[in-house]
C-alpha cells in the first residue's frame, strides 16, 4: 500500500505527567504541544504522541523472543536516520538509561538489518528506536 508518509497519533497511559514531561521533553527532546490537567501532547520526531494520566492502565508488557532478546510485546517508537539513532543512543547512555535491549545491530547481514534499542519510560511503557542503513529494507522479508 503506497500512501504519502503522514505523522501518526498515539495515546498511552502514564502514572505521572510530571515524570512523563521530564522523560519525553527533557531526556528525549520532544517538544510539548497542547496539554490539560490529564494529558500532554509531545512531538516525537514529527509524530503526535499523547501521555494520558491513567495510573490504573500502566502495566509491564510481556516479551517475545526476537533475535535472542526478550522484546516487549507492547512498544512504540520511531525510525530514525542513523545519525539521529546514534545521537539518541549516545544521549541515553550518557544519561544512565537502563536499556531493556542495549543499542545494537539486529539481523546483521540479513534483509532488514537494523540498529535498534529498547528502553522504558518512567511508567513502564516500552519504546523502540531503530534505523536502517537502507530504508528500502523497512518491510523486507
Amino acid at each position: 500500500m503506497n500512501t504519502p508518509l503522514l505523522p501518526f497519533h498515539m495515546a498511552f497511559p502514564v502514572h505521572s505527567l510530571e515524570k512523563a514531561r521530564a522523560f519525553y521533553g527533557d531526556l528525549l527532546g520532544c517538544s510539548e504541544g497542547r496539554s490539560a490537567p490529564d494529558w500532554i501532547d509531545f512531538n516525537l520526531f514529527g509524530h503526535q504522541i499523547v501521555a494520558h494520566l491513567a495510573p490504573s492502565e500502566v502495566h509491564v508488557s510481556p516479551t517475545n523472543a526476537v533475535d535472542g532478546h526478550g522484546v516487549p510485546v507492547r512498544h512504540f517508537g520511531a525510525i530514525l536516520t542513523m545519525q539521529q539513532w546514534t545521537s539518541l543512543a549516545d544521549r541515553l547512555t550518557a544519561a544512565g538509561t537502563q536499556f531493556v535491549i542495549d543499542p545494537y545491530i539486529r539481523f546483521k547481514g540479513e534483509a532488514g538489518e537494523q540498529a535498534t534499542m529498547f528502553f522504558l519510560d518512567p511508567s513502564g511503557n516500552a519504546l523502540e528506536f531503530k534505523s536502517f542503513a537502507n530504508l528500502d529494507m523497512l518491510f523486507a522479508k
